[in-house]
């Protein structure tokens, strides 16, 4: 379907420049520039490497950069506008033996980790375990969630790829095969590339990602998907596109298609009800540990539907708010002919989609709040069982809600009209 740039081919990818008693190795993007430096000690060891992020800037890891408890010999890195700068530290990850890579590393602080960091360096470390012709490497760490599990799609494939991978990868039940992707850093727009086909794009601080990922569906708001010899990025949401964002043609150059005018219009508060039903299904789509300081996090917001620029939901320290687009959207659905039942489902699907959207950004919040709480809090949040049947009729009076109002049952003319933040 696309076409081969010319500086993509294998033999044209790796750049070897050797000095007194060092190896480097540049790693180029599909456009010839460099990606990622390797710098290989005259022993054979790792002396430092680099790769480019979304961002344009670098994150660099210093190798053996001395001994942490609990994960014992460490690695370091590093954010830099360069790939030889080494000016932020960032966090640390178990050490890697990085000429015979066989595992994929823990690593201490996710949260801390620059936008596309982490698949970076997931994707050189699938890169050389390729190159090493290493068959499959594993996951010991103590934290294997689904936002790792997710990341690792991106550069290795799951094995054996049947069943289900999430929970198995949970239970460390999983190995991974390296399948590095080939990103392109291109003007407009970061575009990552993988078996011929676009998986993920990055603009202006958005992620776009395929849904199809091998055995798994991953469910974005923001979507990569096929328009015959072209690929468009969009928001996607009720089984389909509500607007069209980026377009890239058969060689993958990005053009920016959204629209330039603000729309002006009010923003509402949701009901109760619904505001309610989002708050209990973010805590059914979360880890049960965190649900107490989700609770604590969304008390303080807000929970609003109005104009934003090209997303699904936006969440600020006071607001969770729903794209307008998006509420008109599933009106024009709810007023089609159909049962009750066919209704229920649908506000159902929509108030699921908006809550997965505001779900990652309140789960890191969370996490924060966790992290910082006293040990008989921590200890407590582990214990903690929700009450199911409480989430259910909560959610049912939402899914009400939703059909009564034709929409998403939001409360008029509360804040009034933000002419600044219109939705392209």
């Amino acid at each position: 379907m696309f076409r081969e740039h010319p500086r993509s081919a294998r033999d044209r990818r790796h750049c070897i420049i050797r000095g007194v008693g060092a190896r480097r190795v540049v790693h180029h993007d599909r456009r010839g520039r460099p990606g990622a430096l390797v710098v290989w000690r005259p022993d054979g060891a790792l002396a430092t490497a680099s790769v480019r992020i979304p961002d344009g800037s670098w994150v660099s890891i210093e190798p053996r950069a001395g001994h942490l408890a609990p994960w014992g010999a460490i690695d370091r890195l590093w954010q830099g506008a360069d790939a030889d700068a080494r000016t932020t530290p960032v966090t640390v990850f178990g050490a890697v033996d990085w000429a015979r890579i066989t595992t994929i590393p823990p690593l201490a602080e996710p949260a801390r980790m620059p936008a596309g960091a982490g698949t970076a360096i997931l994707n050189l470390i699938a890169t050389l375990a390729q190159e090493q012709r290493i068959p499959r490497v594993t996951y010991r760490g103590p934290y294997p969630t689904e936002a790792l599990f997710l990341a690792l799609l991106e550069c290795f494939r799951p094995e054996p790829a049947t069943g289900e991978l999430l929970g198995r990868f949970m239970a460390n039940d999983l190995a991974w095969t390296p399948a590095p992707f080939s990103p392109s850093f291109d003007e407009t727009a970061y575009v990552q590339w993988r078996d011929g086909r676009i998986e993920k794009v990055v603009w202006e601080g958005r992620t776009y990602y395929r849904e199809d990922w091998g055995a798994v569906r991953r469910r974005a708001p923001l979507r990569v998907h096929d328009d015959d010899d072209r690929v468009r990025c969009s928001l996607w949401a009720l089984g389909a596109p509500l607007a069209d964002h980026l377009l890239l043609d058969a060689h993958g150059v990005p053009r920016v298609v959204a629209r330039s005018s603000v729309d002006e219009e009010p923003v509402r508060t949701l009901a109760p009800a619904v505001r309610e039903g989002l708050v209990a299904l973010v805590i059914a789509l979360s880890a049960p540990p965190l649900a107490t300081a989700l609770r604590e996090i969304t008390a303080g917001l807000t929970f609003t539907c109005g104009p934003l620029a090209c997303d699904l939901v936006r969440v600020t320290d006071d607001e969770a708010r729903m794209s307008s687009r998006f509420a008109a959207a599933l009106g024009r659905r709810l007023a089609d002919p159909a049962t009750r039942d066919a209704s229920a489902h649908l506000a159902l699907g929509a108030l699921t989609e908006v809550a997965a959207a505001m779900a990652d950004p309140l789960r890191v919040r969370a996490q924060t709040r966790l992290a910082a709480a006293a040990p008989d809090a921590q200890a407590a949040s582990f214990e903690h069982v929700e009450d199911d049947r409480a989430s259910a009729r909560t959610m049912t009076a939402a899914v009400t809600a939703v059909i009564v109002s034709g929409g998403v049952g939001d409360q008029p003319d509360v804040e009034g009209d933000e002419p600044d933040d219109g939705e392209h």
